[in-house]
């Protein structure tokens, strides 16, 4: 990363950010959560991040209308993408994140090996349970409850109830 970048997201006064994105997207961000500035993002009206939320945006993030993230969570929204639809429900300490270590080489530091990044793409009116993880290139269909601390990778079915880690189907919603 540039060191331009590091520079500016130190530097940028949290009441700042907080305007930023009140005013271009009409999210509403709480003054204890940490949010990257980034003219990537695409956000629905109505968003709400509470506190103790860290959102880091070297990628493109796109949330829809109504996403409720709740406190301490982390989302890492890096280079391969990470879309949020309508209506979704992110409890407290959920984790999201688009990119992981390369680790195919032994005897080689995992920060030396690269990453390989894959976007997230989370359904309208999806509801993750508390301290659930979503890791990079899942896909979660529409209308999908991920229970509490579950762990989700992989492509999830529309209409599911998942839980477990890995998550797996336990339900089909009628």
């Amino acid at each position: 990363m540039p060191k331009w970048k590091l520079v500016r997201r130190a530097l940028t006064p949290t009441v700042v950010v907080r305007l930023y994105y009140l005013a271009k997207h009409g999210a509403v961000i709480s003054g204890r959560s940490e949010v990257d500035v980034a003219g990537t993002t695409e956000w629905g009206r109505g968003c709400v991040i509470s506190a103790f939320t860290k959102i880091k945006i070297t990628g493109r993030f796109v949330m829809g209308r109504c996403v409720q993230i709740g406190s301490n969570c982390f989302i890492g929204a890096g280079p391969g993408g990470l879309i949020i639809g309508d209506d979704v429900l992110i409890s407290p300490n959920c984790t999201i994140l688009t990119g992981n270590y390369k680790y195919d080489r032994l005897g080689v530091p995992l920060p030396e090996q690269g990453a390989v990044n894959q976007g997230v793409r989370i359904g309208n009116r999806v509801w993750l349970g508390a301290n659930s993880v979503v890791l990079a290139g899942a896909e979660i269909g529409d209308d999908v409850i991920v229970a509490a601390g579950s762990v989700v990778s992989g492509r999830i079915a529309e209409h599911s109830i998942i839980q477990g880690n890995p998550a797996k189907v336990i339900f089909t919603r009628r």
